[in-house]
């Protein structure tokens, strides 16, 4: 079902330990939205979008939500 995965441009800060810590995102309609709080990194599949990669378990406007890093390639799961 790739129609469920939904690719986003992300902004993400990268440490000197190699470390990623997206700090917004940019929905396929142009809103931007920020990451208000980072839970959780982890390598991961997306059930709905299929793939795997790196999901991160964020907050963003109140709703815990997953975002995933499959090799650079960023993408979330439709609803």
């Amino acid at each position: 079902m790739s129609n469920s995965k939904v690719f986003v441009e992300v902004v993400a800060k990268h440490d000197t330990y190699g470390n990623v810590r997206p700090l917004s995102i940019r929905w396929e309609d142009g809103r931007v939205f920020e990451v208000d709080r980072l839970i959780d990194i982890r390598k991961a599949a997306s059930l709905k979008g299929g793939g795997v990669g790196i999901r991160y378990t964020c907050k963003i406007m109140g709703k815990q939500v997953h975002l995933f890093d499959d090799e650079g390639k960023w993408f979330m799961e439709r609803k």
